[in-house]
């Protein structure tokens, strides 16, 4: 119980959720904060950004229902929303997963393997990577086969 509550307290302490309204002309911008951390989604802290040219990406998965994405890793921090399905988070040797839904968003982990496992619907998610140009957004585990993600 102690262990929970001391986990549930950290990550509140990374992780902000937050509602903003925007000054603008009509008057009824409105920003929702989605996610704001310093780790990712297994308690990892973020250290740095890749060297090199600064390259954002933004991409749209539509994972199949009943799957598993193979295991992999990243190499920069990314963050994921889910706009349909569900996706649980698996990370490998140590049993440690999450499962997240629709409106959630989520930070992946550096240099760690893991992978995505979907349930009874296919998963739609957006993952916007903060990389480095040519850098790899995604680095399949060898023996493991080619990964999406």
């Amino acid at each position: 119980m102690k262990r929970t509550i001391a986990w549930a307290a950290a990550i509140a302490a990374t992780v902000t959720i937050a509602t903003v309204t925007m000054a603008d002309e009509g008057g009824g911008s409105r920003t929702t904060q989605l996610l704001k951390t310093t780790s990712s989604w297994n308690d990892i802290r973020y250290t740095a950004y890749p060297a090199g040219q600064p390259e954002l990406t933004t991409v749209r998965m539509t994972i199949p229902a009943n799957s598993k994405l193979n295991w992999h890793k990243h190499l920069m921090p990314n963050i994921a929303y889910i706009v349909s399905g569900q996706l649980t988070i698996e990370e490998q040797g140590t049993g440690r997963k999450a499962t997240y839904r629709p409106g959630q968003a989520f930070a992946e982990s550096v240099d760690n393997v893991h992978r995505g496992v979907t349930g009874n619907e296919p998963a739609v998610v957006i993952v916007t990577y903060a990389g480095a140009q040519g850098q790899p957004l995604s680095v399949p585990i060898p023996g493991e086969g080619k990964s999406g993600g």
